[in-house]
């Protein structure tokens, strides 16, 4: 089917070009049949929107006819899921062994790189981070007749939809960030459990729904961590087959347009929804095609979506809190049998039971308290236009604000995290320090001399055995000290307390031979150690969205209204 957009990636039979990941463009019911085949165009490049309503879009390539006249559908399933799990916390003892068996598992990370552990608040508390992935997967008949595109039958599946979801530790607050699917990132390495195949990390960027197929979630989850070192403890994948039935048993989702919507061109792409101005409930295949639609929301780039897509989950958890449309047991088994037949989790959550445990955790939380973001992110130039990139510096805030546990609706926590205890030290003349440059990011080089700088600083503290590390460090958001082994913990305390880097950072790790400083995108500058900046509200460039807000309503593109 193509070449991958990876430069050195290679071709990769039965996979789709990189320029064409994503959902179905083409109109749900098949129009454009007998045509070239639907949506090619549009999923070619995200940055801006189509000019009009006629499907013309100045300076775009035009891709080669395809044999299928439907390409693919809403990956989006993951957002489902977590509603489905924030709302109806009883439905999941619903004949239960059968329930058990529906559900598929796989293992939670396929990375080589341990994840970090979670720091605990003063009552022992600790947050909990959910991956939810959405597959377009075409491996049922369901899943094939709802998607079409049948020359990607057999075909890796794609990640097209990631978002991670956030439980504080204090169980007051919970906060999503949705990543684009055009984003691209460095892939880690990866070893498929089923096949033993290994997938080398990516010399060049990837996007990131590519990460499904080098090997099953749990790549998806190792990117994650490798971008944003975050801890995430569960994975939710769900295929889109599920969607329509939830939807339709839920009773309908309410979404508001500005104007009349009709998605789709005079070349045959759009979702085909087909709304008058105001709102209205949506469910079963009207339901999937507001949740794919791209060509009709503000400029016609995947952004527009995911916020589209935000409205929808909001609306959804409302829904389903409000008790009044699955009180009948028949909907209730009906929306149980649906999303554990379409649902794949990693192995810790392998039963209904954990499931009901987790939905009963995140029920401790109000709605007024969900939070939907958007990783910060700008668009790629030259040979990537149309591909997006984390936002240096705000993506970097939004990720931080997830790992320390600090609310995004800008309201106080109740965490009162417990100060990490100053174990005994050698004298600084004695410890050794090993010092890497990992000031880099997906968008910025490493800055020079960043390693030395600060072995520098650290042998005018007394620090004398400090050293520059021929080998740079990977890419990190923050300055961090790594340890092999207990003993050493109290002389990389000693070290991070010199240079006034949080405690907090101080890690262990058997990936280094001894104590370790990474520079991290944080301290780029020359000088002291940043002092680090209180976040209270994520940037403006996450286009936060809280769960009570019930005023959004979605701009219409005027070239696609009636």
């Amino acid at each position: 089917m193509g070449r991958s957009s990876t430069p050195g990636e290679g071709t990769r039979p039965r996979v789709r070009h990189a320029g064409q990941l994503g959902w179905d463009e083409s109109l749900y019911d098949g129009a454009g049949k007998g045509g070239s085949g639907g949506g090619g165009a549009e999923a070619n490049g995200s940055a801006g929107g189509p000019s009009g309503g006629t499907g013309k879009r100045p300076g775009r390539r035009k891709n080669p006819p395809r044999k299928s006249t439907k390409r693919r559908i809403l990956g989006w399933s993951a957002a489902a899921v977590s509603v489905l799990i924030l709302g109806t916390a009883g439905a999941g003892y619903i004949y239960y062994n059968h329930l058990n068996g529906n559900l598929r598992k796989a293992d939670l990370t396929l990375g080589d790189k341990k994840m970090a552990d979670h720091k605990a608040n003063a009552a022992g508390q600790t947050p909990l981070n959910i991956l939810l992935i959405g597959s377009d997967a075409r491996d049922s008949k369901a899943n094939q007749e709802l998607g079409g595109a049948k020359d990607t039958f057999g075909a890796p599946p794609l990640a097209d939809v990631q978002m991670l979801l956030h439980l504080s530790a204090d169980r007051s607050n919970i906060s999503v960030v949705s990543m684009p699917r055009d984003t691209m990132l460095k892939m880690p390495k990866c070893t498929d459990p089923k096949t033993g195949k290994v997938y080398s990390a990516s010399t060049g960027n990837v996007q990131t729904n590519q990460s499904l197929g080098r090997g099953g979630p749990g790549c998806t989850v190792a990117a994650w961590y490798e971008l944003t070192g975050i801890t995430i403890d569960h994975f939710m994948m769900i295929d889109f087959s599920g969607v329509v039935s939830m939807a339709d048993a839920i009773g309908g989702v309410p979404v508001c347009v500005d104007a009349n919507i009709y998605s789709h061109t005079s070349d045959g792409h759009g979702s085909g929804l087909r709304l008058p101005e105001g709102t209205h409930k949506v469910k079963g295949k009207q339901a999937l095609q507001w949740l794919r639609t791209r060509y009709g929301f503000g400029d016609g780039s995947d952004l527009g979506r995911v916020e589209a897509q935000h409205m929808y989950m909001n609306s959804m958890v409302r829904e389903l809190r409000k008790g009044t449309k699955l009180t009948d047991p028949g909907k209730l088994m009906g929306l149980a049998e649906s999303a554990t037949n379409a649902l794949t989790v990693d192995k810790g959550l392998d039963t209904v039971k954990k499931l009901y445990d987790l939905a009963d955790e995140l029920q401790k939380a109000p709605t007024d308290r969900l939070t939907m973001t958007t990783m910060p992110n700008v668009y790629g130039e030259g040979a990537l236009r149309g591909r997006v990139f984390p936002k240096a510096g705000d993506a970097d805030q939004l990720f931080r604000m997830i790992r320390d546990d600090v609310p995004l609706d800008g309201k106080k926590s109740k965490r009162k995290v417990s100060p990490t205890p100053q174990l005994p030290s050698a004298a600084p003349a004695e410890i050794a320090v090993s010092v890497r440059n990992g000031s880099g990011s997906a968008t910025q080089a490493p800055a020079k001399g960043r390693a030395t700088s600060v072995a520098e600083l650290l042998t005018g503290k007394g620090f004398t055995k400090a050293a520059v590390d021929p080998q740079n460090g990977t890419p990190a958001a923050r300055t961090g000290i790594l340890f092999p082994s207990s003993e050493m913990q109290g002389d990389a305390q000693a070290v991070a307390k010199a240079l006034g880097i949080p405690v907090g950072s101080v890690k262990k790790s058997t990936d280094v031979p001894g104590i370790t400083l990474t520079v991290g995108a944080d301290w780029r500058e020359d000088g002291e150690y940043p002092k680090p900046v209180a976040d209270k509200a994520p940037p403006k460039s996450a286009n936060a969205l809280n769960g009570e807000d019930e005023s959004k309503c979605m701009h219409v593109n005027p070239a696609f209204t009636w």
